[in-house]
């Protein structure tokens, strides 16, 4: 942790360097570099002028090292030659810094996602989903989280029963409520997170329909959500793989799964466990290098 009880979050740059993928990006290698981060403990993810970038909430003044975070990612990544820049952020620039970039976005032709503190230019008949996502993953900016809005939309029927999984800002569980869903657990093991999803679930009026859960998912817990009509995922692909079984189990049978946090460099072998897992694949979102599939069980 830094001296300065100001600086609370620090800022990782992380990239492959030049040892690694030589003249030309690799993307294997950047997958492999995103997944890297988020195991450090890192809220959400984003590339940037060539840097993967992310944020860890007061490291150890030992772990809070260059040269230390260059070994962990070396270590879990199996990648040698890492290069890391390190930069502390104050609260006060991070309540600005969260802000960046958003804007109201249409993501399929009835919904609308916005932020709270702009207007929507929302029609008759949009639904409309207000985020705040501060430091919980979960925003139209990001290719995962609009893949999985798009395939929900058209899917979650009117009384259905919903969870949704690493649900970060409440996001998907919101959209879900919205879209006709007559309970859905949302589940988030982040208690930053989960501060942030309570004022969006509130903002949005789904209290009644949302019920969060602060913890993290594991086979009990999903037994005890059984049966769903419907579950989605969205979070990397390494923790996605191991709870497949415990996704089927959930959902009752021809239950609707939707998973994200893949990067397309990754889905051939998501494709294989989801088959293996008993899932038929109905849809594959591409955004970008993000893909989200349509499976049911």
């Amino acid at each position: 942790m830094s001296g300065d009880p100001s600086l609370r979050w620090l800022e990782v740059r992380a990239r492959p360097g030049p040892s690694v993928a030589g003249a030309e990006p690799d993307p294997d290698l950047d997958a492999l570099l995103a997944d890297g981060l988020l195991g450090l403990g890192g809220r959400a993810i984003e590339e940037r002028d060539g840097w993967w970038v992310t944020y860890l909430d007061r490291p150890s003044p030992e772990d809070a090292r260059e040269d230390r975070i260059a070994a962990r990612l070396s270590e879990d990544t199996g990648l040698h030659g890492i290069e890391v820049s390190l930069r502390w952020q104050p609260d006060e620039e991070w309540a600005e810094t969260w802000k960046r970039g958003l804007a109201p976005r249409r993501i399929t032709p009835r919904l609308v996602v916005t932020p709270s503190w702009m207007d929507a230019g929302a029609g008759p008949g949009d639904i409309v989903v207000v985020v705040d996502p501060k430091m919980a993953f979960g925003t139209a900016e990001h290719g995962t989280t609009r893949g999985c809005l798009r395939l929900l939309d058209g899917v979650v029927e009117p009384g259905s029963v919903w969870a949704d999984i690493g649900s970060g800002s409440g996001i998907l569980s919101i959209a879900a409520a919205r879209m006709g869903a007559a309970r859905v657990t949302s589940v988030e093991g982040d208690p930053l997170a989960c501060e942030a999803q309570e004022e969006n679930l509130e903002a949005n009026g789904v209290d009644p329909v949302v019920t969060l859960m602060c913890a993290w998912a594991d086979d009990a817990l999903l037994e005890g959500l059984a049966p769903l009509d419907g579950l989605v995922a969205n979070i990397e692909t390494g923790i996605l793989r191991p709870m497949l079984a415990g996704f089927r189990a959930a959902l009752r049978p021809g239950g609707v799964l939707i998973l994200s946090g893949i990067m397309d460099v990754e889905w051939p072998t998501m494709e294989a466990a989801v088959a293996a897992a008993g899932f038929t694949l109905d849809a594959l979102d591409e955004d970008g290098e993000w893909r989200a599939a349509l499976l049911h069980s």
